[in-house]
């Protein structure tokens, strides 16, 4: 079989393939969520410094997966990390290095996304990148953080096909600028409300303490539930009732949602950042399932906060507790709207296990526009 891959995030190929999809986004439809302005790409690469590269691995009609990479800066993440934290909707899922960020508040590695059993490879071959970073020469033990979603239904997972030369083709690909959505990198076989899901992404511009700062979002849609767009059914509308119908493909799954902010705060309020991101999910129909994986990574690439490997001592100038509502606001809206931008933006796929529809987006602009809820 010819293995194909698809190195996102370059040059030409790039600006083509996100320009192609830019008008099933939610926000050029019509569709807004929330009453605070996008950053200028409406991406998580909105956050200074924010990089993201995916890699699609396709293989005849048995193969659709892939990596997502996302970098908090361009440097060593090791030697200059960031401030981090999670937030468990619901634990069915196996994220790796979670104990660790919990404990240290911090991570020192790209974050990937990528199949449920791929997650062990796709740490190996992140390992095996970082040792080879300039500075890393002592190094003898990381953190990998690598998050997953079930793509089974689209993909044969068993043959675990995620490979290093997929995730270190991942990393090479990150970028700042547009991040391509829908059916790529770790999106590539993922199915979500019962339709194809994917990779999404959206951002907010939020004024809080004597600035502005930016939250931005990523997610990786595979999860179940009754479809809700600004409050509207359209899932029933559209005669797909969510949980309501045992057994159609779909009502499992899982999500990984990724916060970033260049707003200088630390862990213990990134925790209560990563909190909000539920939010937006629920907004959505999600009701995170007894069989969903419903994870939030959450950090802040801000240069004040980082934490220099092995420094005796941090200082830092954070926000305070009171100016953290307008963020908490960011990253529910965003999420929401990173959640539509994954399924607006999805292709069919079919597999040797079926075929996954594109959501019908018309269909939901009709719905929508029948409801008054479009933005004029």
């Amino acid at each position: 079989m010819r293995r194909f891959h698809a190195i996102l995030l370059l040059t030409i190929l790039q600006a083509s393939h996100v320009a192609a999809q830019q008008p099933a986004r939610a926000r050029t439809l019509g569709i807004v969520p929330g009453a605070l302005e996008p950053g200028p790409l409406n991406a998580i690469t909105d956050v200074s410094g924010v990089r993201v590269g995916q890699t699609t691995v396709r293989i005849g009609d048995s193969v659709h997966t892939g990596v997502t990479a996302i970098l908090p800066h361009g440097g060593n993440l090791f030697l200059d990390r960031v401030p981090a934290a999670m937030y468990v909707g619901n634990g069915f899922g196996k994220l790796l290095g979670v104990t660790q960020v919990a404990e240290l508040g911090e991570i020192e590695t790209p974050i990937l996304l990528t199949c449920t059993l791929c997650v062990w490879k796709a740490a190996d071959a992140l390992v095996a990148w970082m040792l080879e970073q300039p500075g890393m020469a002592d190094i003898r033990s990381i953190n990998p953080v690598v998050g997953e979603t079930n793509d089974a239904y689209l993909n044969a997972i068993r043959s675990r096909p995620i490979t290093e030369r997929d995730v270190r083709g991942a990393l090479a690909a990150a970028r700042s600028g547009p991040v391509a959505e829908g059916s790529v990198g770790a999106g590539a076989g993922t199915v979500a409300l019962g339709w194809k899901g994917g990779i999404g992404t959206s951002s907010r511009r939020v004024e809080a303490g004597d600035s502005t700062w930016t939250v931005g979002i990523l997610v990786q849609s595979n999860f179940g539930g009754d479809l809700l767009m600004l409050g509207v059914p359209v899932g029933r509308e559209l005669g797909r009732h969510g949980v309501r119908r045992a057994g159609e493909q779909g009502q499992k799954g899982s999500i990984m949602i990724v916060v970033a902010t260049d707003a200088p705060i630390s862990d213990r309020n990134l925790r209560r950042l990563a909190s909000r991101a539920i939010v937006g999910l629920g907004r959505t129909g999600s009701s995170l399932g007894n069989g969903s994986g419903d994870y939030v990574i959450a950090f802040s690439a801000n240069p004040a906060v980082r934490r220099r490997y092995e420094a005796p001592r941090l200082t830092t100038t954070e926000l305070g507790n009171d100016e953290m509502t307008e963020l908490f606001q960011g990253v529910a809206e965003a999420t929401e709207e990173a959640i539509y931008n994954s399924l607006l933006t999805a292709t069919t796929v079919t597999a040797k296990g079926g075929t996954v529809e594109a959501i019908p987006v018309q269909e939901v602009v009709r719905i929508l526009k029948e409801h008054d809820m479009l933005k004029r």
